[in-house]
């Protein structure tokens, strides 16, 4: 997965940022099956609280084993 660095709110010009997540049940699921499930979270502007980005941390876990990527491959 690529890294996506926010340096600057869009509503507000804040540079400072909170990363959070959903609990219970709030997460994404695989429209493949039901037991793949991943943790969604969200980069929030600590001076208005808007939400920039949503994102999960490993979207590989929500594929099947064969559609997953091998490592080093890009």
């Amino acid at each position: 997965m690529k890294k996506i660095r926010i340096t600057q709110c869009r509503f507000c010009g804040g540079t400072e940022f909170i990363t959070a997540y959903h609990s219970g049940y709030a997460r994404v699921q695989s429209a493949e099956s039901f037991m793949k499930t991943a943790n969604l979270y969200h980069t929030i502007c600590r001076d208005c609280g808007s939400v920039l980005r949503s994102f999960v941390k490993e979207p590989e876990k929500l594929l099947k084993k064969s559609e997953r990527r091998q490592e080093g491959e890009s």
